[in-house]
C-alpha cells in the first residue's frame, strides 16, 4: 500500500486524485464491499502517527503519554482508538487538541475516555478555544436541520442516519494563546477565525510540527458552505501568514495529507492567504461601487497563478460560494434586489411566469433544449418554475431530474455537486428535495 509520504509527494506533484463524493482526498479511505471500511496509518516522524480518513487525526508520544491533534468522527473512531493502540498498546492518552467544533474532528474523545476508566488513567485533558461549547450548544438544538443539510451536502444516503446530538466539552478553554507542555513537548495554540470563530491552530515548536486544523484543506478554503453559518476569509488569512513565519517542517492539513518541508508548507500556506484575500478585496471592491449581489458572484475570479496550485482546486466548496459569504458578512442577506425585499411565495411567481411562457409544456421544450445544448444551469431556473406551478406533472419531475443530474455533474466542488445531484433525486420521488419537507 502506498505510504502517506508517497501520497503526499504525489499529490504535491499534481498527479493525485482530490475529487471525492464526499471529501476532498480520499485515495486512503477505503470501503470493502462487506460494508466495513478502513483508513491508512502511519507513522510519518519519529513518535508522530497520522490518521487519514474524512478528516485527519494525529497523535504525538511526548515521553510522558500521548497527545492527539483532533480525534475524529463517530464513523471512524473504533478505527482510529484502534490504530493509536496498535501503535502504542501502553501509553495512555493525556491530552487532545480540537481545532474546532465540527463533528468530523471532535467525536473520537468518548473511547478514550472509557478506556482511561477501564485502566484506572486520568481521563485525556481536552483543550479548545472558549467559544467552541457554544457551537455544541447550538448543534444540540438543531440536530434536525444539520441532519438535513448534511444529508445534501454529503450525499448521505443511509436510512435513519441522524446528525449527532451529544458531546464531550473541552475541559481547559482559552481566549487568544494557549501553551502547555508534556514530556519532551510544547504545545503553542493559537485561536484563530477562519471555517469557524472557534479555531486553533497549534505548533510544536520542538519539531515545528503545524496542526492548522481546517485552515487548511488541500482545496479551496472551506469559507462559503452555503448552509452553515458565517466564515471569516480575511482573519483566516491573517493566521495562516501567522503560520507561515514559523517556518513549519511539517504540516498536518485538516483534510489531506500532510505536507513535508518548509520550503512546501511556507508558499502552501502563503498562497492560500493570497486566495482568500483576493476574493474578500474583489467583493469588496464591487460592493463599494454600490453593485447587486448578481454582478458580485458573477465578476469576481480567483487569480489564474492561484488556480493552477493543486492545493487550490475547488474540490469541495465553490469559489462563488465564498463571495456570497463576504457579502453577507460585510453587507447582510438583502441581495440588491428590491423585488425579493418582500416576495411573493415562490409558487405563485412561478404560475405567473408559465402562465406568460404559454403554459408548462413550452417551458419544459426549452429546458430539454437548453440541456441539450449544454446551459443546464438555466434549465434549473425553468424547470423550477414548472415543478411550482405543476407539481402533479410527472413530466416536470423527469425533465427536473435530467436538468439537475446535468447541472451536478458540471461541476468539480463536492458541495456544489451533491447539493444538486440532491435535487435531482429528490425529483425521481416527485419532491424538490428529500431533506426538507417541500
Amino acid at each position: 500500500m502506498t505510504s502517506i509520504r508517497a501520497l503526499a509527494d504525489e499529490h504535491w506533484e499534481g498527479r493525485g486524485d482530490l475529487v471525492h463524493t464526499h471529501h476532498p482526498v480520499q485515495p486512503v479511505h477505503h470501503f470493502h464491499d462487506d460494508g466495513t471500511h478502513s483508513i491508512v496509518t502511519e507513522e510519518i516522524d519519529e513518535n508522530l502517527l497520522t490518521l487519514k480518513s474524512i478528516a485527519s487525526v494525529n497523535a504525538l508520544d511526548t515521553g510522558d503519554g500521548l497527545v492527539m491533534l483532533d480525534t475524529g468522527g463517530a464513523f471512524d473512531r473504533q478505527i482510529v482508538h484502534d490504530a493509536v493502540r496498535g501503535w502504542r498498546p501502553n501509553d495512555p492518552v493525556v491530552a487532545a487538541i480540537y481545532s474546532h467544533h465540527h463533528i468530523d474532528h471532535v467525536l473520537g474523545t468518548a473511547l478514550f475516555d472509557s478506556e482511561a476508566g477501564e485502566k484506572g488513567w486520568p481521563k485525556p485533558v481536552v483543550y479548545a478555544h472558549q467559544d467552541l461549547p457554544d457551537h455544541f450548544r447550538r448543534y444540540e438544538k438543531t440536530v434536525g436541520w444539520n441532519t438535513a443539510i448534511n444529508r445534501r451536502q454529503f450525499a448521505i444516503d443511509i436510512p435513519g442516519w441522524s446528525f449527532p446530538g451529544d458531546y464531550r466539552d473541552p475541559d481547559v478553554t482559552y481566549a487568544d494563546h494557549l501553551t502547555f507542555t508534556r514530556g519532551d513537548l510544547t504545545f503553542e495554540l493559537h485561536h484563530a477565525r477562519g471555517e469557524t470563530d472557534d479555531a486553533t491552530w497549534t505548533f510544536v515548536p520542538e519539531t515545528k510540527v503545524l496542526h492548522p486544523g481546517d485552515l487548511f484543506i488541500w482545496a479551496v478554503p472551506n469559507a462559503g458552505n452555503p448552509q452553515k453559518v458565517q466564515r471569516y476569509l480575511s482573519d483566516w488569512a491573517a493566521a495562516l501568514r501567522q503560520m507561515a513565519a514559523l517556518q513549519p517542517e511539517i504540516m498536518l492539513s485538516g483534510h489531506g495529507l500532510p505536507i513535508f518541508g518548509s520550503e512546501r508548507v511556507v508558499p502552501a500556506l502563503l498562497d492560500t492567504a493570497e486566495l482568500l484575500d483576493t476574493l474578500e478585496s474583489q467583493t469588496l471592491a464591487l460592493m463599494n461601487q454600490g453593485k447587486n449581489l448578481d454582478t458580485v458572484i458573477h465578476e469576481v475570479e480567483i487569480p489564474a497563478h492561484l488556480r493552477d496550485k493543486p492545493y487550490l482546486r475547488p474540490v469541495y466548496d465553490h469559489p462563488q460560494f465564498l463571495v456570497r459569504n463576504v457579502w453577507r458578512r460585510y453587507g447582510g442577506w438583502y441581495e440588491g434586489e428590491p423585488d425579493n425585499l418582500l416576495p411573493a411565495p415562490r409558487a405563485q411567481q412561478a404560475g405567473e411566469w408559465i402562465a406568460l411562457a404559454g403554459g408548462v409544456s413550452s417551458v419544459l421544450s426549452r429546458a430539454e433544449k437548453l440541456i441539450a445544448d449544454g446551459d443546464a444551469r438555466m434549465a434549473c431556473h425553468l424547470v423550477e418554475y414548472a415543478a411550482l406551478a405543476e407539481p402533479d406533472n410527472d413530466e416536470v419531475w423527469a425533465v427536473r431530474a435530467a436538468a439537475y443530474r446535468a447541472h451536478s455533474a458540471e461541476h468539480e466542488s463536492s458541495m456544489a455537486r451533491n447539493i444538486l445531484h440532491h435535487a435531482a433525486l429528490a425529483s425521481e420521488e416527485r419532491k424538490r428535495d428529500l431533506a426538507g419537507d417541500y
